[in-house]
């Protein structure tokens, strides 16, 4: 009888014992902001998300659960398992809106596009642990070449936003494997000398009769609508017009909660998913979007912290790029609602409605749990 008494404890400290106290804390934070900006954003999809939230939570237990080194073990599988579903989407996949990124497996359709964004960094962080101490510049063209396979097939898809998001993810891998700045500056230089001219001759480049090679006509509107989104205040510069109206009409405190205009008299398009943002700066303005930065600020401490203090190199390396892709979202996010990026569809972590996004940031939260737990493991 006295043993039977203490069974219920003994599966709370089950459940609690791969969680960290600090990222939960920060998960919980974001999950408010979510639940707060989605009763006034889209009330009718509130019960949807939450189902989301439990879901991506379980997602994150399990992968905390595991030891590191046994996420690690299985990067190969799970790259390899994405890069033929994603040969699957562009033989057999689902078109729509111009698009082919859906395979339909017979119960759902998937989106392997996103298995990649954990995946690859797995693959990236498995593949230089295996060669520890003997990194040199055929392991980083292997990894380029390892990289470019999935992000490729993305690219052909085509999504911009999730391809970005690929490379990055497999890029910080790379970087924080020791690539040398000799290599990162010359394209570096490139990218801002690129965008440079864009910015300085665009009028020109604009023009209907110019087209950008490797680039489809939409991503091309994408960049000059960005660039000057009142040549189509109805069309395509619709979405960023009305975004920064919203965030400027906020001002210091904001119009208060369901009181945003844009928001509720439905000018802000997306403004659930993609454009949430706005609806948190225009309802509670500067103070409201400070608050939000400071919690993600927190998030990518905590995260370095843990990749800081890894134990071995691959999950060194897979702390420090999962917490960077984290920023990724963030990043690209707000600038493209703030104008200051093309719209590309990346959601806010953790704050837009969706599921397959919401699953896959948690189960980075979920990494960096495996992986402070594995460090607490060899400490003691």
């Amino acid at each position: 009888m006295s043993e039977n008494r203490f069974h219920p404890l003994r599966l709370l400290q089950a459940l609690v014992r791969p969680i960290d106290p600090a990222l939960l804390l920060i998960l919980a934070l974001l999950f408010g902001y979510a639940f707060i900006l989605m009763s006034s954003a889209s009330p009718e999809r509130l019960d949807s998300q939450l189902t989301h939230m439990a879901v991506a939570v379980g997602v994150m237990w399990c992968a905390a659960s595991l030891p590191s080194q046994r996420l690690l073990s299985l990067a190969l599988p799970l790259y390899v398992l994405g890069v033929v579903l994603l040969v699957g989407v562009a033989l057999f996949g689902e078109v729509s809106k111009g698009a082919q990124r859906w395979l339909d497996i017979g119960v759902t359709r998937i989106q392997p596009s996103e298995l990649m964004k954990i995946a690859m960094p797995l693959m990236l962080a498995w593949f230089f642990q295996q060669r520890e101490g003997r990194i040199g510049w055929r392991e980083f063209v292997m990894a380029g070449i390892l990289l470019a396979i999935p992000v490729g097939l993305i690219v052909k898809q085509p999504d911009l936003g999730t391809s970005l998001l690929v490379a990055a993810a497999g890029f910080y891998v790379i970087f924080f494997a020791g690539l040398s700045w000799k290599l990162i500056v010359p394209v570096a230089v490139v990218g801002i000398v690129g965008i440079g001219s864009i910015v300085a001759f665009g009028d020109a480049l604009c023009q209907p009769d110019v087209e950008w090679v490797g680039m489809r006509d939409y991503q091309k509107h994408r960049v000059c609508t960005l660039l000057d989104p009142t040549q189509d205040p109805l069309g395509k510069g619709f979405h960023i017009i009305q975004s920064t109206i919203a965030i400027g009409s906020g001002g210091i405190a904001g119009k208060g909660w369901m009181d945003g205009t844009q928001t509720h008299l439905s000018f802000l398009p997306e403004r659930h998913t993609d454009f949430i943002f706005a609806v948190l700066a225009e309802e509670f303005g500067l103070i409201g979007a400070l608050v939000l930065l400071l919690i993600y600020l927190a998030l990518f401490a905590r995260g370095f912290t843990i990749a800081a203090r890894a134990p071995t190199l691959g999950t060194r390396l897979l702390a420090g790029a999962v917490t960077m892709i984290f920023f990724t979202y963030a990043f690209v996010n707000m600038g493209m609602v703030s104008g200051i990026l093309p719209v590309v569809g990346v959601p806010l972590p953790f704050i837009s409605y969706g599921g397959t996004a919401l699953v896959t940031l948690c189960l980075g939260i979920g990494i960096l749990m495996s992986v402070q737990r594995s460090r607490l493991a060899n400490k003691n």
